[in-house]
């Protein structure tokens, strides 16, 4: 059943309007006129997108990521199909383009090529936006059309790319608590709601004969409700257990590409920071931790085919006296292949239970269509051999503590984590290794991802970077203690071991499903609406003027 089309404005049908044939009329303006026409909406749109760019980290000005969502949905308001696309886009690629500014480090022609793929998205949602600003209750629309955005970008393509969600410029503010209701989609669908009903409260305060300061009072009390509605959730924090944990950041000797380039140095320096730990705790300068944790790719060569690495990791291992997670490049299952584990090891039986990285990074870790692209684009060969990935999550017993391991960008990916969490993990662990990215602001998102995930599940996160963030960060967000980047530093703290799963974990995909599937619904709806009248012989209505809002 088609969604009720609002009556008290006459404005076109968005599929009926762009689907009609419009034969040119005395006096209408031609396609350069038009252009020039809309020259300043588009300027206002990448104007918008470099805003919400200021909403992340580093600058954590989250404010501005419902102001990013209210420009748009002014701007897109009763527009055609296709310049609610256009507006998207031109609001989504200068919005990735800052967020993914990081990536210069591998060339600002892998930055640009991200940054536009990732702005399709945005202008497809752009397009949705326009034609369902015809409907009654469009804001909530609107909404959840947010919601199936970052719901197609986490997925598509090739597994999909989920920086930039609107959950993770809201990880310490009022939104971040409904985390723990309905995980990072629910957080993105507040926020949007905020954003939408901010933009329903400005259309209804301008002047004409729609203007109704009442309704906008309306709207306004509800985006303040959804701004607020998260600090009444509950985020309980207290454990059922206690682990002291110590966190290990041996640094990298050369940052950037090529930080891996000399052999042993890379393990030398987490095995030399982890003596160091064992050399304090026996002259009483440090309690003795329970477990330790070192980064990604810690041991730089695979410990199981290069007797010098297991041995250096053996030795490091046993001065410290307890069980310890080690980051580690394993060879395997063949020669084209390695694999990007986090392994259990003992003092006493060495190395024991492992996780395998599920989602390798493509590009970065393994090359798509390899034999095709490294024929024309030659730094792919830089990628000598593919990242193989595991076939399970990353929960293991790791002394007193069963851990729920993730390595590095799979903090991004809802599914990864929340299944470590259902099968038994009672503190997160993310090993990561940023050491090409540093100083670049990427660290920085990561750790904003990793805070929203303590609270969406309940638990404490224990971040270690080979150079930097590593991070304690307690179960309801707030980071307890960090290092400085591309500084050796260990961290030691004691953190909760919790059993009780939250609402987030119980429901798991059910509420993004659930909100994409409503606004992809509303978008059916406009078409279906727009199919029947055109059968029936009905004439396209004008659509409102919205040239006193934006240009």
């Amino acid at each position: 059943m088609a969604l009720p089309v609002e009556q008290e404005r006459p404005v076109a049908d968005e599929a009926d309007t762009a689907a009609r044939p419009r034969p040119e009329r005395p006096g209408r303006p031609g396609r350069l006129a038009r252009i020039r026409a809309g020259l300043p909406r588009t300027g206002l749109a990448v104007l918008a997108g470099l805003l919400m760019v200021a909403a992340f980290p580093p600058y954590d000005l989250w404010p501005l990521s419902i102001v990013g969502v209210a420009a748009l949905s002014l701007l897109t308001r009763g527009r055609t199909l296709r310049q609610g696309a256009w507006t998207g886009f031109a609001f989504g690629f200068p919005f990735f383009l800052g967020l993914l500014a990081w990536l210069r480090v591998v060339g600002w022609d892998a930055t640009v090529g991200l940054s536009v793929i990732e702005a399709l998205f945005v202008a497809a949602m752009g397009a949705g936006l326009a034609a369902t600003s015809r409907l009654r209750a469009w804001p909530l629309w609107a909404a959840c059309l947010w919601v199936a955005q970052e719901w197609a970008r986490d997925r598509l393509p090739l597994g999909g790319f989920p920086w930039g969600r609107l959950a993770f410029a809201n990880t310490a503010s009022p939104f971040t608590a409904l985390a723990s209701l309905g995980g990072a989609p629910l957080v993105t669908f507040a926020v949007a709601l905020c954003g939408t009903l901010l933009a329903w409260a400005v259309l209804r305060l301008r002047r004409g004969p729609r203007r109704s300061p009442k309704a906008a009072a309306l709207a306004g009390l509800g985006a303040v409700a959804a701004l607020l509605a998260g600090l009444v959730v509950p985020v309980p924090t207290e454990g059922d257990d206690t682990v002291k944990v110590a966190l290990v950041q041996g640094n990298v000797p050369h940052p950037g590409m090529d930080f891996l380039g000399r052999p042993m140095q890379v393990l030398d320096n987490h095995a030399s920071e982890t003596e160091k730990l064992a050399a304090d705790v026996a002259a009483g300068r440090a309690s003795k931790p329970d477990i330790v944790i070192w980064p990604e790719n810690a041991s730089d060569l695979d410990p199981f085919s290069e007797p010098a690495a297991y041995q250096r990791i053996d030795q490091a291992v046993r001065a410290v006296g307890v069980p310890t997670l080690v980051g580690a490049l394993v060879d395997g299952p063949d020669a084209q292949h390695v694999q990007n584990e986090g392994i259990v090891w003992s003092p006493a039986t060495g190395p024991g239970a492992s996780y395998t990285k599920q989602h390798p990074v493509p590009f970065g870790e393994y090359v798509p269509f390899r034999a095709e692209l490294s024929k024309v684009i030659s730094r792919l060969q830089r990628v000598a051999r593919d990242f193989y990935p595991g076939d399970h999550n990353g929960v293991m017993q790791l002394g007193p503590a069963r851990i729920g391991d993730v390595i590095c960008f799979e903090v991004a990916y809802d599914e990864i984590v929340r299944d470590t969490v259902n099968d038994g993990g009672r503190i997160l662990v993310v090993q990561t290794n940023n050491a090409t990215y540093n100083r670049t602001g990427q660290t920085e998102q990561q750790l904003a991802m990793s805070r929203l995930r303590a609270v969406e599940h309940g638990r404490a996160v224990l971040i270690a970077a080979t150079s930097g963030i590593s991070a304690v960060i307690a179960p309801d967000g707030s980071v307890v203690s960090r290092t400085k980047e591309l500084t050796p530093a260990v961290l030691n703290a004691t953190v909760p071991l919790r059993d009780s799963r939250t609402v987030a974990d119980r429901v798991g995909a059910a509420p993004e499903w659930a909100l994409a599937a409503a606004g992809l619904l509303a978008c059916g709806a406009v078409a279906v609406g727009a199919v029947r009248r055109r059968r029936s012989g009905g004439t396209p209505e004008a659509a409102e003027p919205l040239d006193q809002v934006v240009p």
